[in-house]
């Protein structure tokens, strides 16, 4: 085990136990640098975030930061997409996978690049 793995796990946990794609950054790590295939890194992520994710459900819970009537019927058409996700996933190739991930990655940082903070501008405005 290497020094790069054990830190890629590390930043992976903290974004992702704020919510904040945690996946992004260890499949772009088992994609990047080990070469590792879309689809494994994909099912390696999954497997990495179940631990991640029940520590900060128990967390978030305790802090009360779980808004539950909201989160479980999101959660179940989250299964029903997770099933339709994984037939299709079947249907195209592993580099058009990769491929789309990466546009999406893409797309996502312009976005953040670019959004207004609603909090600065309203301090901003109050000046």
């Amino acid at each position: 085990m290497n020094i790069s793995a054990l830190l890629a796990g590390l930043f992976s946990g903290i974004i992702g136990s704020m919510g904040m794609g945690g996946g992004a950054v260890l499949i772009i790590y088992l994609a990047v640098f080990t070469e590792t295939q879309q689809l494994t890194a994909q099912g390696t992520n999954l497997i990495f975030f179940i631990p991640i994710g029940i520590l900060s459900v128990i967390i978030y819970s305790f802090k009360k930061k779980i808004k539950w009537k909201t989160t479980l019927p999101i959660a179940l058409f989250g299964l029903i997409g997770s099933a339709l996700g994984l037939l299709l996933t079947g249907l195209f190739d592993a580099k058009l996978i990769s491929f789309a991930f990466g546009i999406f990655l893409i797309i996502l940082g312009i976005k953040e690049v670019f959004k207004k903070d609603k909090n600065t501008v309203a301090k901003g405005n109050k000046k």
